[in-house]
Formats: C-alpha cells, sequence, structure tokens
C-alpha cells in the first residue's frame, strides 16, 4: 500500500476528478492528527513533565532541608519512593506509556538515590563510579521496559561513566581512543535498534530515538577526526578514519534503501565538516577561509538539491 502525504493528495487534487469532501476525508483521515492523536500526545507530555518537575522537586527538597533531615530518613524516603513507583509500574492496570514513564522516574531516583547515599557517608569514590552503579542498577529496568526515553537515559548513563573512567582512572587513554569507544558503543546501539525494528520482536524503537543515537555517533566521528587531523599521526585516528568510512557507506546504502533522509543528511554534513578541517590545517590564512565559506556554502545548496530530488524521485 502506497503511502501519501499531504502534496500527493493536493496534486491529485488538482490533476483529477477527485471531489473536494474526498479530498478533506483522506486529508483528515491520513495526514491530519484526530483528537484522540492529540489527546495522547498531551497525555504523554504532561506525564512526562509531570514526572520531571516531581523528581526535581525530591533533588531541591534534600537540598534545601539536608541539615536537618537524619541520614535514614534521607535514605528511607528515596528508597520508599523507588519501592513504590516500582510496585505502581509493575502492578497496575495503567496503559503501558503511562507505566514506562513511571519506570523512567524510578530509574531517575536511584541516581538520586546514590547522591544522597555518597553525600552521607562521603565514600570518596569516583565520579564515573557513581554513574557505574547507577547504569548497572537499572539495567534490568531498562531491558524489560521497551521504553526509548529508558533506553535513552541509559546510554547517556553509559557514556558519562566512559567518558568520566577516561578523566580520572584510564589516564593513558588519548582523545581519539575515547571518541573511538563512544562512537563504537553509539553505533552498536544503533544496529541493535534498527535491526529489532526491522523484525518481529516485541521490543520496538521509534524513530526520534535511533536518530538521537545515530546523531551522537556522528559527532563523536566528526570530532574525533577533525581532532585528529591537527595532531601527530596515531594510530587511533586511522583506525577511526576506516571504521568511519565502512560506517558512514553502510548508513548511506541504509538510507537510500529505507528512503530515509535523515542519515542522508547528516552524514554529509559531517563530510563537510571534517573537509572544512582539512583545509584549515592545510592553511589558516584569510584566503582559506574565503575557500572555505564558499566550499560550505556550494556543498550544502548540493546536498540539500540532492535531498530534494530524492524525495520527489521517492513520491512517484
Amino acid at each position: 500500500m502506497i503511502k501519501l502525504d499531504k502534496e500527493d493528495i493536493e496534486l491529485l487534487s488538482r490533476h483529477s476528478n477527485w471531489s473536494e469532501k474526498n479530498v478533506e476525508h483522506a486529508l483528515k483521515t491520513t495526514i491530519y492528527s484526530t483528537k484522540t492523536d492529540w489527546q495522547n500526545f498531551l497525555k504523554l507530555v504532561f506525564l512526562s513533565l509531570g514526572i520531571g518537575f516531581t523528581v526535581a522537586g525530591i533533588i531541591f527538597f534534600f537540598a534545601y532541608n539536608w541539615a536537618d533531615l537524619h541520614k535514614f530518613v534521607k535514605i528511607g524516603l528515596i528508597e520508599g519512593l523507588i519501592i513504590i513507583t516500582t510496585l505502581i509500574a509493575v502492578f497496575s492496570k495503567l496503559q503501558a506509556p503511562v507505566k514506562n514513564a513511571i519506570l523512567t522516574g524510578a530509574a531517575l531516583l536511584v541516581g538520586v538515590l546514590f547522591a544522597v547515599f555518597g553525600q552521607i557517608y562521603q565514600t570518596g569514590a569516583n565520579a564515573y563510579d557513581f554513574f557505574l552503579g547507577w547504569t548497572l542498577c537499572i539495567t534490568l529496568w531498562v531491558v524489560v521496559s521497551n521504553s526509548a526515553p529508558l533506553w535513552l537515559i541509559y546510554i547517556v548513563l553509559i557514556n558519562t561513566t566512559v567518558v568520566l573512567y577516561a578523566q580520572q582512572v584510564a589516564h593513558d587513554w588519548s582523545f581519539l581512543f575515547i571518541c573511538l569507544l563512544l562512537f563504537l558503543i553509539n553505533s552498536v546501539f544503533l544496529i541493535a535498534a534498527l535491526f529489532l525494528n526491522r523484525t518481529k520482536a516485541p521490543l520496538k524503537l521509534s524513530n526520534w530515538f535511533t536518530n538521537t543515537i545515530a546523531l551522537g555517533s556522528i559527532c563523536y566521528s566528526t570530532i574525533g577526526l577533525c581532532y585528529g587531523l591537527f595532531e601527530s599521526p596515531q594510530l587511533e585516528f586511522y583506525i577511526l578514519l576506516i571504521v568511519v568510512l565502512i560506517a558512514y557507506s553502510a548508513a548511506i546504502k541504509y538510507g537510500l534503501q529505507s528512503k530515509n533522509t535523515f542519515y542522508l543528511a547528516v552524514i554529509p554534513f559531517s563530510v563537510i565538516i571534517i573537509i572544512s578541517a582539512l583545509f584549515v590545517k592545510i592553511s589558516d590564512d584569510f584566503g582559506m577561509f574565503l575557500f572555505i565559506g564558499l566550499f560550505v556554502v556550494i556543498s550544502v545548496t548540493l546536498v540539500i538539491k540532492n535531498l530534494i530530488n530524492l524525495q520527489r524521485s521517492w513520491t512517484k
């Protein structure tokens, strides 16, 4: 079944005997959001805002009343909230999105619990220990939740743990190696999410989630390659370059096959940034910067023009 967008319906209405009533019905049923769609959207928005503000309020409550609360009261309140929210998410008859939102709030409270515990007993642990423990403790919830926001929080925690570990423990890790490692980690999550979305697996992650992870991976690769261009040649740079070439080629192929313009847009922009950095390394005088400005304008224009042509060819 061919999915029509708004431009297709308008084009058909101008060049056919399609009645105005049928055109309006097609727009309402296939293009425009219904009252139910808006209600569901607003429910999720207000629920997310409510949980976010509640967690923020709990954090500020402890910050303001820290000196007046006994240490067992501090820990007991957080543990009680975690238990209550987890029981509601598991045993209540609420809809799945509501349960996932509550479970996401519980996962955030786990971080609050670790922070409170660390402040009370002054463990002296490195910052990466805090995020590592937080990540490990919510792993089971993330796996069984089928919740894209919770998965995103989980991946952010992993990235934060790796960065802090490199800064505080693994002092021999180079910046290029960190970029390579983070690029590989996020790419693995991206490939797994795309694979699960194409199968009949119960876990389905939204496009915004995969696009966010892809954007993070591309940021790491772009920053790493640009940084490596201005440093002395390192093995990590060449490994990252090879891996990025393979990954970018696969992403372009996937974008063409799935007709997804996101990958066909962000990857060329990443390449433009890397090439511009290469030009800066060659020369940093006024003429080169003028040339780079012209290069960026022309290349971005060509990328946009090709994307428009692709979209038109896909809708024919």
